[in-house]
């Protein structure tokens, strides 16, 4: 199934909702969806793709030679990849693929908050707005040395983050 553009007029992006969705699907990745609900789950994923898909490019073109601009069409190529992607036979092959736009949408997501200079909580994804009481979250990576540094609502401190 090839995804097909919407030409609908274009309403703000709401990166919360769509992060939202993609991690609910992700997280229910071990019960097999419906057939239904696996074909509306892709419509929604391609759709909210397209529409970060043209944000991200709008937001690289004003810092085109920036390394978070080239890092952010790379994921925008690999998403639009993805959406080329033909439907797969069988349920567990569909919802595979299904998964794999979703985790493009939180990627894409990512991708546009950090170009247009959103910080998200790291625990609950919702934006950090002006006032919120915060605290500085870094952690240390795998591959040593490197920090993720990021903020976290004072609200958030002692929750869970969701899972991936």
């Amino acid at each position: 199934m090839t995804a097909i553009r919407p030409d609908a007029e274009k309403a703000p992006l709401d990166t919360v909702t769509m992060r939202g969705t993609a991690h609910a699907f992700i997280r229910a990745r071990d019960v097999l969806q419906r057939n239904e609900d696996l074909k509306q789950k892709s419509a929604e994923f391609s759709q909210n793709l397209w529409g970060l898909i043209d944000r991200i490019g709008q937001l690289a073109a004003r810092q085109p030679t920036e390394t978070v601009a080239k890092v952010a069409m790379a994921g925008v190529a690999e998403a639009q990849r993805r959406l080329g992607l033909m439907e797969r036979p069988g349920l567990q092959g569909e919802q595979r693929r299904v998964t794999k736009l979703a985790c493009s949408v939180l990627a894409l997501c990512d991708h546009v908050e950090t170009l247009s200079g959103i910080t998200m909580c790291l625990v609950c994804d919702k934006p950090v707005q002006d006032g919120d009481e915060t605290v500085q979250y870094d952690q240390l990576s795998p591959s040593g040395g490197a920090t993720r540094s990021g903020r976290i609502h004072d609200a958030c401190v002692n929750r869970a983050r969701r899972s991936r």
